[in-house]
């Protein structure tokens, strides 16, 4: 499928849950409310729309929430998604504090890659940022993570707040595990517009100062926009996603698919198509769905409207949801 801007789109984001069992500031406060559980897609919903989506060209599925271990039986929505013909990679972001427990069932069910996002390696940057206190169980499951022949990587959003920055003992973790460690610069989506973020540039000079000899590696780009760099005797990579430094909109391939069933063409912008009136309407068949995919990205934009290298859109076609209602 090419979009209007002749972009080949081939991966969906599936959000399949807004609930998280974290609390961080930029994403979900404490008194955030979640949707009923029947407003929520079924699996059985998700998978009749990726089947559909399969045959117009998506074969890169990433899993999402909220916190998507939260939700029963996601091993399970692996090993489906995996069996339909066409698709990949099925890979799985989460916080990290369930996975130890369901390690051994996604990888049963044949997970090819899995993200946990992680912003700092101090105990109490980390409590203060996400309201939790058990950084040693996702220290514990990242070790897990990497023995098996799955891959690993590590998704910090740094936040400026005049202290010391947390970014060089997360790199640290790349030197001896084989993951990959990568920042992702703050969104100004929902509750993330209060915080200011660290331009990636900054992070990248302080790099280049820390660990002389470091290059881009431009060998394994991967399906997603992450810029990676080696280092010298690391085993593992350090990426960047400079979505606002580096705007990589040209490139886009994704379109998204929120828990309660909004197809989005373009995480900044609120349009999109109720895919889930569709898939719950008897009357409708799956050629509705394939149109909805059809739609949903001849409404992609040539880019995001964030920062002012974009033209800006008016206020009322902005994406204002909180980012666990969107998918992360």
């Amino acid at each position: 499928m090419l979009d209007p801007f002749n972009r080949t789109i081939d991966y969906m984001r599936i959000s399949i849950t807004d609930r998280c069992n974290l609390r961080c500031i930029y994403c979900m406060p404490q008194k955030i409310r979640s949707l009923p559980e029947t407003e929520i897609l079924s699996y059985e919903e998700i998978l009749r729309a990726c089947i559909q989506g399969v045959s117009l060209g998506i074969h890169l599925i990433k899993i999402t929430g909220g916190e998507p271990l939260l939700r029963e039986g996601v091993p399970d929505l692996v090993r489906q998604l995996k069996n339909i013909p066409g698709i990949s990679k099925v890979s799985l972001t989460t916080n990290g504090v369930l996975l130890s427990r369901h390690l051994d069932a996604l990888c049963a069910a044949g997970i090819d890659g899995i993200n946990i996002s992680l912003d700092s390696l101090d105990g109490e940057r980390f409590r203060l940022t996400t309201g939790f206190r058990g950084l040693d169980d996702i220290i514990q499951a990242i070790h897990e993570s990497v023995t098996r022949n799955i891959t690993v990587k590590i998704n910090a959003v740094l936040i400026d707040n005049g202290g010391k920055p947390q970014w060089q003992g997360l790199v640290e973790l790349a030197r001896v595990l084989p993951l990959d460690v990568r920042f992702i610069e703050m969104m100004p989506i929902g509750y993330g517009r209060a915080f200011k973020g660290i331009a990636h540039d900054t992070i990248l000079q302080e790099l280049y100062e820390t660990y002389p000899g470091i290059t881009e590696d431009t060998a394994s780009p991967g399906a997603g926009p992450a810029v990676y760099y080696g280092i010298p005797g690391f085993t593992g990579k350090v990426g960047f996603i400079s979505a606002l430094s580096h705007r990589f909109c040209q490139t886009c391939n994704r379109i998204r698919l929120t828990a309660e069933g909004m197809l989005k063409p373009c995480l900044c912008y609120a349009s999109g198509i109720d895919l889930k009136s569709i898939l719950r309407d008897p009357d409708k068949t799956n050629e509705a769905i394939r149109q909805a995919f059809v739609e949903t990205i001849a409404m992609k934009p040539a880019s995001h409207c964030f920062t002012d290298m974009a033209p800006q859109a008016p206020e009322e076609i902005l994406e204002k949801r909180a980012m666990v209602a969107i998918g992360g």
